[in-house]
C-alpha cells in the first residue's frame, strides 16, 4: 500500500495564525493515521510469520506483552493494531479496488469482517470507504443489538479537575475526600465509560479479586476478543 507518509514537525504549535494551527493539526492526524496502519501491517507479519521466535519470544501473546512494557502502550491498542492489520492483509484487494487508503481511517479496520457477516461485500467495502468511523460501527452492528444508548448522536465529554460533563451539563463528580489513589483508579475508570459512549460501544463490568487474577483474565480476554471478531476465519 502506498501512503502520504511525511515528516510531520510540531512547529506549527506556537503558530499565531488558526489556519496554519488547523493545517498543521490536518497533517498530524494524516500522519497519525499512517503510523497505526504501518504499525499494524509490521504486528500482522510479526504474526504471521512467528517472527516472534526472533525476538525472542515463545508467542505472539508473549511479544505483544513485552512490547506492551517496555513501551508502555495500553495491551488493547496494540491488539487493535494487529486487527487492522490482519484485516488489511486479508482484504487488500478489495480495499484497493475501492480506493481505500489510510486517509479514509484505518481504525475501520477491525469491524470489516463483522460488517461482512451482516451485509452484502460490496456494500461494504463502499462503506468502508465513504462512512465516517462511527458510521461504519454502527454498519457493522446487527440491526436488533442492545446497544447502550449516547445521550445524543455525539456527545461532547469534558473533563475539569474532579467533575465530568456531558454536552456541558455537569454528569459525575469524584470526591476530593476519597484520596490519591482511590480518586485517580475512579477517574481513569470513568475515562474509559466516556470514551466508550463517544465510540457507541460497549463495557462489560467484571469484577476481579485482585492483580494477579486481573492480569491473568485480560491475558484470557484478549485471546477471547480475538477468537469472537475472528470467528468467521474458523
Amino acid at each position: 500500500m502506498k501512503t502520504d507518509a511525511a515528516i510531520i514537525t510540531l512547529d506549527y504549535a506556537n503558530s499565531g495564525s488558526a489556519v496554519q494551527i488547523d493545517n498543521g493539526i490536518r497533517e498530524t492526524i494524516k500522519g497519525i493515521r499512517v503510523s497505526i496502519l504501518a504499525m499494524g501491517l509490521g504486528l500482522a507479519r510479526i504474526k504471521a510469520n512467528g517472527l516472534y521466535t526472533d525476538l525472542e519470544c515463545s508467542s505472539m501473546p508473549a511479544y505483544i506483552d513485552r512490547l506492551c512494557d517496555e513501551t508502555k502502550m495500553y495491551r488493547g491498542s496494540v491488539y487493535n493494531w494487529l486487527y487492522i492489520g490482519e484485516a488489511y492483509i486479508k482484504y487488500r484487494n478489495e480495499l484497493e479496488q475501492v480506493g481505500f487508503s489510510d486517509n479514509d481511517g484505518p481504525s475501520k479496520l477491525p469491524y470489516l469482517e463483522r460488517a461482512l457477516e451482516l451485509n452484502q461485500k460490496q456494500d461494504v467495502f463502499n462503506s468502508i470507504k465513504n462512512m465516517t468511523l462511527r458510521e461504519f460501527i454502527s454498519f457493522a452492528k446487527p440491526k436488533d443489538e442492545t446497544i447502550i444508548p449516547a445521550l445524543n448522536e455525539k456527545p461532547v465529554i469534558t473533563e475539569r479537575g474532579n467533575n465530568f460533563y456531558i454536552d456541558g451539563n455537569l454528569a459525575l463528580v469524584v470526591s476530593k475526600k476519597l484520596g490519591r489513589g482511590t480518586s485517580a483508579y475512579f477517574k481513569k475508570v470513568i475515562r474509559v465509560a466516556c470514551s466508550a459512549l463517544e465510540a457507541g460501544e460497549v463495557i462489560q463490568p467484571i469484577q476481579l479479586r485482585n492483580m494477579r487474577e486481573a492480569r491473568r483474565f485480560a491475558d484470557a480476554a484478549d485471546s477471547l476478543i480475538v477468537k469472537i471478531r475472528r470467528k468467521s476465519h474458523t
